[in-house]
């Protein structure tokens, strides 16, 4: 395996010093590595780190690094296509992608249902939007191959891709710095659902957060109606958006992240018209799901930024005993939006959804009637 020490050297060596983007746990100890470094930026979604980018080439004329999941590429195809490539401001971006649901001698390897598709499109994606790329696994001699990429990319003012295999870097051991004057995520969500009244709908969003809710869900028989986001990090919010719109009739619960609400921030400005919407953020300030790097987060206020996007009832928790009686007040007010810190972490031992994808989602249609 690669040490990303090692990696981040050869990337230095090739003159680039600017890195930004959303993490991926095919390269988190890569990502833990680059947090270190002083022209670090944390990105809120994949097509603002090509931004960041952009800005950074056209002030110092230097190669940038952008990294993401593969599942992120649907974020950068409007900037890909509309401001980088040849036809317009010829941009010169290395891109680091960790392939989830990669494909090796035409078969694919295991891996979660969200993200089967998406690997199986990667590389023709990439060739569809005429990226010249490279892939990386543990074993391959990647010195020479990213500095002849590098160089095609500043020959040619165009930006090109090194794709990552599973299992090419060695783990990365961060510092830890752990809140734990927070509640667990897993304990707040276990308050929330003890507190609600049986049936209740809730949109959960992307990686452990809906992990941790369908277990709570499964020890409390079935409880609550959840409809998980396995993919489409940032949307949960819109979902529960439009399906607070079209279920006027109906309380909804969104369950989102720091991360995941920074990707799609101001879709906000919709769902706090909702007058059945309680909108509920855990901030524990890092994306857990994929190795704890941290969300651009550490300053925001989340429940203030909340007042001033339109939710008329607004709520700050700190302690796990103060859950009941705030989800009290909003399931009679709600337009409602609740921060609750948390600290970081999740048990090693939390299962995966143990049914297939389309019975969530039928269940979640059959039990909302």
């Amino acid at each position: 395996m690669i040490n990303p020490s090692d990696f981040l050297k050869c990337i230095k060596q090739n003159r680039i010093n600017f890195y930004t983007g959303v993490p991926d746990s095919l390269f988190s100890g890569l990502c833990s590595f680059m947090e270190t470094e002083k022209n670090h930026i944390s990105a809120t979604n994949e097509g603002s780190a090509i931004g960041l980018a952009i800005g950074h080439y056209l002030a110092k004329k230097q190669l940038p690094l952008v990294y993401l999941q593969n599942s992120g590429l649907g974020n950068i195809i409007n900037p890909i296509t509309s401001l980088v490539n040849k036809d317009i401001y010829q941009i010169p971006i290395v891109m680091l992608i960790g392939w989830r649901g990669e494909i090796e001698k035409g078969k694919q390897i295991s891996d979660e249902p969200q993200h089967k598709f998406q690997g199986k499109i990667t590389i023709d994606l990439l060739k569809l939007l005429k990226i010249k790329f490279i892939i990386i696994n543990n074993k391959s001699d990647y010195k020479k191959r990213i500095k002849d990429i590098v160089s095609y990319s500043r020959r040619n003012l165009s930006p090109v891709a090194i794709v990552i295999r599973k299992n090419t870097f060695k783990k990365y051991k961060k510092i830890k710095r752990e809140n734990f004057i927070y509640p667990k995520r897993r304990e707040i969500l276990n308050k929330i659902v003890e507190a609600l009244p049986n049936n209740f709908p809730i949109v959960s969003t992307t990686g452990v957060l809906s992990r941790e809710l369908i277990e709570i869900n499964i020890l409390r028989k079935e409880k609550i109606n959840p409809f998980i986001c396995v993919g489409g990090m940032g949307h949960a919010s819109s979902i529960a958006n439009g399906l607070a719109f079209s279920k006027k009739n109906k309380k909804i619960i969104c369950l989102d992240g720091d991360g995941a609400a920074l990707m799609h921030l101001g879709s906000q400005i919709n769902l706090s018209t909702m007058k059945n919407i309680i909108h509920i953020l855990i901030n524990n300030n890092c994306h857990d799901s994929v190795g704890g790097q941290s969300t651009p987060s550490k300053n925001i206020k989340f429940y203030k930024l909340a007042k001033e996007l339109g939710y008329k009832n607004t709520y700050y928790i700190e302690k796990i005993a103060d859950i009941k009686k705030v989800l009290k007040k909003c399931l009679i007010h709600p337009q409602a939006f609740i921060e609750i810190k948390s600290s970081k972490g999740y048990s090693k031992n939390l299962s995966r959804p143990n049914k297939k994808i389309l019975f969530y989602k039928k269940e979640f249609i059959k039990r909302l009637k």
